[in-house]
């Protein structure tokens, strides 16, 4: 695996990639890696013959009360497990070499209603920040497909409206959450939770597992269900920041006609902000 940091050495890579006759897959990254992101880069590597990762924290999706300086920043070992993974090339550019003119005068892309609400409410700018990082990532690697986890929902919702609206030839794949075996999805910021935190963690799954039952059995009184979790956070610990059931490809309000649903959470526990979701069709069962 070669790393590369600037966009001219990534474009030279990916055009002897390709003048071999090799599809290219994509994994956008911003570092400090798990097995949720190797199993990413796996996917990628079933489908295509190259696979591009990027490592860049950006500051464009982070707010200012956010944790954009202690984010942690683990190239060597993501580099290890990268390469386990299957990836070819990995892009790790420096803010300068993606912002070179700075942010303020950058060109942004927004992606209406699919933003709003959820993270969105409570992270302005976040999926702003989000969207324009992609499509410059999408632009600089031109890749056939690209592979994102499912546990950010909403940003995989924004980013396949970003590639339909603007005929982007790139096929997005979402990959199912990987989780630890108590159920707590993997995220790079579970590594903030202290012992006793990350021991109550796990109780947001449950829920969302409880409440998909509850649905699946036929319970369509969504306000009720959805105040009762609320409370059911609050009192394991958790300070909730939203829950709701959504139409999973719009992600509006669920009505009771509606059967391709997603239940999603943010909720903070101690200082750190978690998300989740469980996706359920009840056509499928």
């Amino acid at each position: 695996m070669n790393t590369v940091k600037t966009v001219r050495e990534l474009r030279a890579a990916v055009a002897r990639a390709r003048s071999e006759g090799k599809r290219i897959g994509f994994v956008p990254t911003m570092g400090n890696l798990h097995s949720g992101h190797a199993a990413l880069v796996t996917k990628a590597a079933q489908r295509v013959d190259f696979v591009v990762a990027s490592i860049f924290v950006n500051p464009l999706q982070f707010g200012p009360s956010e944790d954009l300086d202690k984010y942690p920043r683990t190239l060597a070992a993501d580099q290890e497990k990268l390469l386990q993974a299957g990836c070819h090339l990995l892009f790790a550019p420096t803010v300068e070499e993606m912002y070179p003119d700075g942010m303020n005068g950058q060109t942004r892309v927004s992606v209406p209603q699919l933003s709003e609400g959820l993270c969105g409410a409570s992270r302005p700018g976040h999926f702003e920040g989000v969207a324009t990082v992609v499509c410059k990532l999408f632009n600089m690697v031109q890749p056939d497909l690209a592979v994102f986890g499912q546990k950010d929902f909403q940003q995989l919702a924004v980013i396949r409206a970003l590639v339909r609206d603007l005929n982007m030839p790139i096929q997005i794949i979402g990959e199912p959450t990987v989780r630890a075996d108590d159920g707590l999805a993997l995220s790079s910021r579970n590594g903030y939770l202290n012992e006793t935190q990350r021991e109550t963690a796990p109780a947001i799954y449950r829920l969302l597992s409880e409440m998909a039952k509850a649905i699946q059995q036929g319970q369509r009184d969504y306000p009720a269900l959805i105040a009762q979790g609320q409370a059911h956070l609050a009192q394991a610990g958790f300070r909730p920041d939203y829950l709701e059931i959504r139409q999973a490809l719009t992600l509006h309000p669920a009505t009771v006609e509606d059967r391709d649903l997603v239940i999603l959470v943010a909720a903070a526990l101690g200082a750190t902000r978690l998300i989740d979701n469980l996706h359920l069709n009840l056509d499928a069962e």
